[in-house]
């Protein structure tokens, strides 16, 4: 002899909070807890008329909880191991010759500072900085020339006065 079909609504208002504090316990998180819990009922709502006819829903609905939970976890154990190593690593300050070669940098003309970052420290040709800037590359030449001629000139007079 088949029972009758009980109503969801029923059901869910006699399971819900219970499953929603075992969840709360395990994960320590209330919002979190009823979250899951009311996705599992959600999925159970779907499979209702199926699910309905097992001797335990509640159980059904319980075990699809604990896996969304313990599913939540992973994804959130994983997550903080990847936060953990994204962390900044901390570096010991400038050396006070990168002190005196910045400010000395500072002082130049921003295109002939343009110029020698972009060819030593960038790496950049002549002919791809005169792309990059827009002028011909007698102009990146010159800016290199004048620019490497001031900073020496300011480079050698920090040296003699430290």
């Amino acid at each position: 002899m088949d029972m009758p079909e009980p109503p969801f609504t029923e059901f869910y208002g006699a399971h819900f909070q219970r499953i929603a504090v075992q969840l709360y316990a395990y994960l320590g998180d209330h919002a979190e807890a009823q979250d899951l819990a009311q996705e599992a009922f959600c999925r159970a709502l779907e499979q209702w008329p199926r699910i309905s006819g097992y001797s335990d829903p509640a159980g059904w609905v319980r075990r699809v909880a604990w896996n969304l939970a313990t599913s939540r976890l992973r994804r959130l154990r994983t997550a903080i191991g990847f936060l953990a190593r994204q962390r900044e690593q901390h570096v010991d300050g400038p050396t006070p010759d990168r002190v005196v070669l910045v400010a000395a940098l500072a002082e130049l003309p921003a295109a002939q500072r343009r110029a020698l970052v972009l060819h030593h420290l960038g790496q950049l040709g002549v002919a791809e900085i005169a792309e990059q800037e827009g002028v011909a590359e007698g102009t990146v030449r010159s800016w290199l020339t004048r620019g490497r001629a001031k900073l020496a000139a300011r480079l050698t007079v920090e040296v003699w006065h430290a």
